[in-house]
Order: C-alpha cells, then structure tokens, then sequence
C-alpha cells in the first residue's frame, strides 16, 4: 500500500489527538487602556505601564508594571517621561518616613506592613517624585486604597513591579551602581490588523475545508487507486466503497459524549498543569499536525501533477510507499520538530498556525455531520460547554477554568498549541489576537455538512445553504471580537456568538423554504443511493 493512502490506518491517531486538542474555543485578548480621569481620586483605571531603566547608564530590559487607583498619571508617550534616579526607602516598607534622602528621585519599597496609600503618602512627604512598589509575588496586584483611606492628597505617581524585576533592581543598587527610571503608559489601540488576518484565516480555513473534497478528491481517489493497484482496474468501486469507510459519521451519542470528554480532560489540565502535560499536547498536536499537513501537501501535488506519485519503494514496516509520500513526509517531520525546538521564538505562531490550519482541514475531511439533528445536538452541547466554562466556570472554581487554561497557568511558561494566533502588530505591549480550534471546527462540521448537501440536492449558491452558512460564520466572528472590544478584552466564548449565526441561520432558512424537516432526518447514504440510480 502507498503511504498516501494512509488515511484509514491513521484515523484513529487523528481522533485520538483531536479529543486532546479541541479543548479550548476561545479568543483572548489583553485588556484595552481608556483615558484615565484627572481628579487624584481613588478611581483610575488600572493601567499597564513600561518601566525602563538604566544601570550606570546602560539600558537594562523593559520591565512591565501596573499603576494604582489613585495618585498623579503617567505619560503615554516615552519622550514625555522623566529619568530619575532610583532609591530604596529606609525602611524598605516605605510605612514610616524615610532616613534616605529621596527628594526628587524614585522611591523604591517592598509590599506589605501598610497599605498603598501610606505608603504613598509617606514617599511623597520625602520629596520623591514617583514610587516602585516591588510585589512579593511574581504576578501583578490592583493597587486600591483601603477602607476609610484617602488619596487625595497623592499628587505623585505609584507603579507596581512583580517580584522579579524588583530584585533585578535590588540587586544594582547593592552593588552600589546608579539606577535611573523611567515610567510611561502607552495606551493599547482600539483594534488591530492581527484580528482581520485572525478573522481571513478562520473563515478562510471553513471555506477551505468545506471545498477541499470538490477541489481534490476525485483525482485524488483515482491517483491513490492507481497506485494501490494500476492493474487491477476492475476493483475501482471496491476501492470507492473502502474510501468512503474513510468518514466518520458523527451521531447524537459520540456528539454527546465529545463534549462531555472534553470538558473532563478541561478540568484535568485546570487542576494538574504542568510543563510536562504541556509538552504532552505539544507532541499530540505535532503528531496530527504532520499528519494534517502530509495530506494537504500531497493531495495538492497530486492534484497539479498525477505522475508524481508513481515511483515506488520498497521500505521495511511500511511495505510499497511513493517516492513522493515519503519526501512529504521527511519534509513534515521536520517542519514539525522545527517549531516545536523554537515554539519560543517571535515568529513560531507562524508554523504553529500552518500545523493548525493542515489538522482542521483534514480533520474536517473525515468527521462528518450527518444531518441537523446531529448538528444541533453537537453545537448546543458545546455553545453550553463554552458558556459554562468561560463565564460560569468562576463561580465554583473562582476564576475562568477556560482562560486560565489557554493561558497556560502553572506550565512553566509553556503554552497550549491548539490555538491559531496572530502578533498583534501595532500593539505596543505585544501580545496574541488567538482563537481555539473548537471554534473553528465546531461550526466548519455544520458548514462542510451545508456544501455537501447542497451539491448532492443541486441546489445553486442561492437557494443553497453553503454560501448563507459562510457568511453567518463571518459575522458570528466579527461580533466575537466586537463583544471582546465591549467588555474590554475579557475572555469571550466564542460559540456564544458563532452558534446561533451558523445553526440558527440553517434552521431558519431550512424553516422559510420548507425543508427542515428533510435537513433535520436527512441521510447522505440514502441521498447518494436515489442519486446513483436517477444518474443509471
């Protein structure tokens, strides 16, 4: 057998890693800055803010921080800041005044033993012009004010560190060297060019994989037949009816038990994260991405050139495999191992999206919606499942299950690869625009479902279901990203928006034309049959 015909053996190793894998369907984005209020109340926005430093005059690394609830406001912009030189108050706590000499300079103290406000205040009242509060934890902490607190009379600004950068300081002015800051609070744009690229490729990826099989499934099969056995021309229906053994007919109980499964292996990776489980999904995610990718490459090759899989080799294990197969695959493997090495580099979202992209196409091309039905308990199941475990999650758990997960919490830095993600360019504080699979493949099942029900009832692009479904998908993401906007990039289930934009505009247009009841008990095999016989 010729390795591009692999895709029955390696089914279930898809399967397998896909139930891994489809655990995540959100888009995260980090919060938006607003324009901060000029009244030194206890009512500011929390503020992200760069703080950059110099020891002895040579640049250190930017370090992050967050501003308080109260006190004067830093400038958005770097040539509008002031370079001060940095000093730790004596005490350290910064809750008694200061034997140090802080008149105009940064005024450096550790948390605890009072609240922010004293400790503020007491800065202030020793002439300092800003004060670093160095956090004794590695995350960032809200700065508020205390119960029966003012801020009113806080006129400077006061900035949070994590503990980290706190002791990179610490550890320079020790050693008795000069260390200047610098403080700024760019201000995150409205929207940025990485959610449109995010958005052409979701939707890009739906329409792909609903088209894949028009575009090049027939030659394929033919090219595969030829190569299994070129002599054997007889047995090409044989060879139809065990490619169509292929699919995966989804149906009410594996919908059912999907969801289920994934919202246990959800809550096995919120309670027992850790590198090593990452570097699990990472491995079950190159596996399907190979085996995602080896099969786009060689059906589009094989679709541009028929005769380029007709040499073959003789191989131990693998028996008679193409020359071509086994080059795509070398090529796989390797791409594969590439980006799991620099999965840390700047430019590794890039391999992990065509990994992503290659899976979900394939993935799309064996597991099937058999009819409405099926679609509607699949995607009700999993709109609840993203609801529950983004939204209604904190109420048990006390924080969104669902972000703190695709977050990689307590993974040692590593992160879960099931996700397609895009830099955000204009963004000075960096980060990801990302969506989840789930919120691809879940509603690109009821698409692909759409396509193939249309060409088998010959129904055109306007009277069809296919072209209304990819539209409501379109506009399903759109106002995903429109509700992280509004509620100010807090995690959002995107199936919340998604669902009823793809199922609800099927069962309605099914509704208008009279055909609900046919799409709801439809049957493809039947379908096919009554086709077979009006064509004979």
């Amino acid at each position: 057998m010729t390795f591009p015909s692999r895709r029955s053996c390696s089914l279930h190793t898809i399967f397998f890693c896909i139930f891994f894998l489809i655990g995540l369907s959100f888009a995260e984005e980090a919060s938006h800055d607003g324009d901060s209020p000029k009244f030194p109340a206890c009512d500011h926005p929390y503020n992200l803010v760069k703080v950059k430093n110099w020891v002895n005059g040579a640049g250190g690394e930017t370090l992050t921080g967050i501003t308080a609830r109260f006190g004067a406001l830093l400038p958005k912009e770097e040539r509008n800041g002031v370079r001060l030189t940095a000093i730790f108050s004596n005490p350290l706590n910064s809750c008694s005044p200061s034997s140090s000499k802080l008149s105009g300079s940064v005024a450096m103290a550790v948390r605890g033993d009072c609240d922010f406000t004293t400790k503020a205040k007491v800065a202030q009242s020793g002439g300092a012009a800003a004060l670093l509060v160095i956090n004794d934890k590695e995350e960032l902490a809200e700065m508020g004010c205390e119960k029966d607190s003012s801020a009113q009379d806080v006129s400077i600004p006061v900035v949070l560190i994590p503990k980290s950068g706190g002791e990179s300081l610490n550890r320079s002015v020790v050693d008795g060297q000069k260390v200047e800051l610098l403080f700024y609070a760019p201000v995150r744009p409205p929207m940025d060019l990485s959610v449109i690229f995010l958005w052409m490729m979701a939707v890009g990826t739906v329409v792909c994989a609903s088209l894949w099989s028009e575009i090049a499934a027939s030659e394929e099969a033919e090219e595969r037949y030829n190569e299994l056995s070129p002599k054997e021309t007889s047995n090409v229906s044989a060879f139809k009816d065990n490619a169509e053994k292929d699919f995966l007919d989804i149906d009410v109980k594996s919908a059912v038990v999907f969801v289920i499964t994934a919202s246990a292996f959800l809550l096995l990776l919120y309670f027992f994260m850790s590198s090593w489980f990452v570097w699990l999904l990472i491995v079950l995610f190159c596996i399907g991405g190979i085996e995602g990718m080896h099969n786009c490459i060689t059906t589009v090759i094989l679709r541009i050139c028929k005769n380029c899989g007709r040499k073959k080799l003789n191989l131990p294990l693998l028996g008679e495999t193409s020359l071509l197969s086994l080059i795509v695959l070398f090529c796989c493997v390797a791409f594969a191992i590439f980006w799991a090495i620099n999965r840390q580099a700047s430019y590794s979202w890039a391999g992990q999206d065509i990994l992503g992209i290659c899976l979900m196409i394939t993935v799309l091309q064996v597991a099937r919606l058999p009819n409405i039905k099926v679609a509607t308990v699949l995607l009700c199941c999993a709109f609840v499942y993203d609801i529950f475990w983004v939204f209604l999650s904190p109420i048990i758990f006390h924080q969104s299950v669902m972000i703190v997960v695709a977050r990689g919490d307590n993974s040692g830095g590593e992160t879960i690869p099931m996700l397609l993600r895009i830099p955000r360019f204009a963004d000075p504080w960096g980060g990801y625009d990302m969506i989840g699979f789930g919120d691809i493949l879940f509603p690109g099942l009821l698409v692909s479902f759409a396509f193939r029900y249309d060409k088998t009832n010959k129904k055109g692009i306007a009277n069809g279901y296919f072209i209304w479904l990819t539209v409501g998908y379109g506009v399903g993401l759109f106002l995903t990203y429109l509700g992280l906007y509004l509620m100010n990039g807090h995690g959002q289930p995107a199936l919340l928006y998604l669902v009823p934009c793809t199922l609800g505009t099927c069962v309605l247009l099914a509704l208008v034309r009279g055909e609900l009841k046919n799409l709801w008990n439809y049957s493809s095999e039947e379908a096919s049959s009554r086709v077979s016989s009006g064509d004979a």
